[in-house]
């Protein structure tokens, strides 16, 4: 938070993962409900997963950014996206009060 805001470049999924086992079973965008994937073998593997939010290290890509994960275990539902890109940001008021956060600030509240 707080750094300026800036374009990523994100390298291809990492071999082994689940991203990369749908981009090479030539999965396009669609919504997998893990209750249908119960008895589907291959779905019970665990693979890395990765997760990429607000914050993105690429110089963490190759040990960080993967999460070990059994997608039915972990997810009721996921949303695979082949291809994206860059969101445009939201825009911001130029009268922000330095003793508040943005109004898009995350918070628990």
């Amino acid at each position: 938070w707080g750094a300026p805001m800036q374009r990523m470049p994100v390298p291809e999924a990492r071999e082994g993962s689940w991203e990369h086992v749908f981009h090479q079973a030539g999965s396009h965008d669609q919504l997998l409900m893990m209750d249908e994937l119960d008895d589907v073998p291959a779905a019970q593997d665990a693979r890395g997963h990765r997760a990429i939010g607000v914050v993105y290290h690429p110089e963490r890509e190759a040990y960080g950014n993967y999460v070990p994960s059994v997608l039915p275990f972990r997810y009721d539902a996921m949303l695979y996206i082949d291809h994206s890109h860059a969101l445009r940001p939201l825009k911001m008021s130029a009268h922000l009060d330095e003793h508040e956060p943005p109004e898009t600030f995350p918070s628990g509240m």
